[in-house]
């Protein structure tokens, strides 16, 4: 993979504003635990109330892939995900700074077999997980069973992706570039499980519609062509916290069999049939401030935001 190239000083003004962000995630990755739900609730607020174009996504997604909940239930499963995704901002921070070992005693891990059982077959594994907000702590505790790399999306700021970068790849083995397939599949085809979220709308290109809540939605093929490139078993991964809020769980299903199928559009509705289970259990917990639904399938529908 290509080293990537960063600014000779990030001494510059324009990246102070970040470096006082990157001090601030340092300083609350050690605060209390109730200090962190605390402060997570209430920029959860704060963004519930001011944010005015997340809050009709959410909406508007929770209304399409919930149209059971009355608009009563709706609004205050809104405000719970604003709520869930401030504290997931903290729990990023513990997750980014910390050493995972300290939260041991707050996880459990199900499945444990399974993953065992794949990577004993030697051909690596693709690990399947899911945006909930808990992501970045969910694969710190991960590290503490199984060694994954991950596939992540870089960010634009250089000083922040720097920071990112070199966080993730404390957690993990490596963070692989989502453009970066021949990475992914050499990490794979060298005995390596690859951490990668399959949920979210990257466009027509690159996907095909498959049914996501009964809503065709653009969903993405590279989880068949990676398995098919690479032969390794595709692992459904699970991760959320408990509603004690001081715990989480974390569970590997079995790997899928049959899979890839060959039919992109089946396997791809087997993916997102798994990442939909999992979201039904805690859908407070997911990114629901994705424009999921973004890309339809005919390019003359109207936008459903």
């Amino acid at each position: 993979m290509a080293k990537k190239s960063y600014p000779e000083s990030f001494a510059h003004p324009r990246y102070w504003l970040t470096w006082l962000g990157i001090g601030a995630m340092k300083a609350s990755a050690y605060l209390p635990w109730c200090a962190k739900l605390w402060l997570g609730r209430g920029l959860g607020e704060l963004a519930w109330r001011f944010g005015k174009r997340r809050r009709h996504i959410t909406d508007t997604n929770l209304k399409l892939c919930f149209p059971e909940w009355s608009e009563a239930e709706r609004a205050r499963q809104v405000r719970k995900t604003f709520h869930a995704n401030g504290i997931g901002i903290f729990e990023t921070a513990t997750g980014w700074c910390r050493d995972p070992e300290h939260m041991r005693d707050r996880v459990t891990f199900k499945g444990q077999e399974h993953m065992e059982r794949a990577m004993a077959q030697g051909k690596g594994a693709l690990i399947v997980g899911i945006h909930f907000s808990t992501l970045d702590l969910g694969g710190a505790l991960h590290s503490l069973f199984f060694p994954a790399d991950v596939v992540y999306r870089p960010h634009d700021n250089p000083l922040f992706e720097h920071f990112m970068t070199r966080a993730r790849n404390r957690i993990f083995g490596i963070a692989i570039d989502r453009h970066d397939l021949r990475g992914v599949v050499r990490r794979i085809k060298s005995g390596h499980g690859v951490w990668y979220s399959p949920d979210q709308d990257f466009g027509r290109e690159v996907s095909v519609f498959a049914p996501f809540f009964g809503i065709d939605a653009a969903s993405i093929k590279l989880t068949a062509k990676i398995a098919r490139m690479t032969g390794a078993p595709v692992m459904p991964l699970m991760f959320h916290r408990n509603p004690d809020n001081r715990t989480y769980t974390l569970e590997y299903l079995p790997a899928l069999d049959n899979f890839p199928s060959g039919d992109d559009v089946a396997d791809a509705t087997r993916i997102n049939a798994f990442i939909e289970g999992a979201i039904r259990k805690h859908p407070e917990q997911y990114l629901w401030l994705h424009r999921r639904f973004k890309t339809r399938p005919d390019k003359t529908d109207p936008s459903l935001y």
